[in-house]
């Protein structure tokens, strides 16, 4: 599907909700406008309209908030184990665990200045690991593993099993994309 496609579908399913005019969302360390008049998602904190793609996880975010999210089940699991991801995984790999490797591959301890910025926190997993609230009840944890004498450093981004209730395979590929652009 287009993103074309894919907004206009979005905007049509947000305003059969039935929602505010204005509504607004946290996503990362920014909040978002979401203006049903204009059909249009602006970054509060530079007030310039979202990418796209943005916009898209934004409204699918919100519909799914609108109708109740699932509950936090507690039970992390990686990308690979979800089911329906054939053919997504090159595509989740090179946009968030390769970004995060090269960035913090040589000094994981690193990830950590993110939490000066980002809503999250430091847990205990791995070598160093961060769990950041991407959206309300959307966490995802980042897990950092130090290379050593047989291995080159490793990372991997896990998600809450409900987050299967709120998006499609494709948007966790750019959820994941947009926390690691954001670290």
């Amino acid at each position: 599907m287009s993103y074309k496609a894919a907004l206009d579908k979005s905007w049509e399913d947000l305003v059969k909700l039935n929602p505010d005019r204005s509504l607004s969302v946290k996503f990362l360390a920014d909040e978002y406008n979401i203006d049903l008049g204009q059909k249009k998602v602006f970054s509060l904190s530079c007030n310039v309209p979202a990418k796209d793609f943005l916009t898209i996880l934004i409204l699918h975010y919100l519909i799914q908030k609108l109708n109740g999210l699932a509950e936090l089940s507690g039970e992390w699991l990686t990308f690979r184990e979800f089911s329906g991801i054939e053919g997504y995984y090159p595509a989740f790999k090179a946009r968030a665990i390769t970004p995060i490797i090269r960035k913090y591959g040589a000094h994981p301890e690193g990830i950590l200045i993110a939490l000066e910025t980002l809503p999250g926190k430091k847990v205990d997993e791995a070598d160093v690991s961060i769990v950041l609230e991407a959206f309300r009840n959307v966490p995802v944890l980042i897990k950092l593993w130090r290379p050593d004498a047989e291995f080159g450093p490793e990372a991997n981004i896990l998600f809450d099993r409900s987050i299967t209730k709120i998006f499609c395979t494709e948007d966790i590929v750019v959820l994941a994309g947009l926390v690691a652009q954001a670290l």
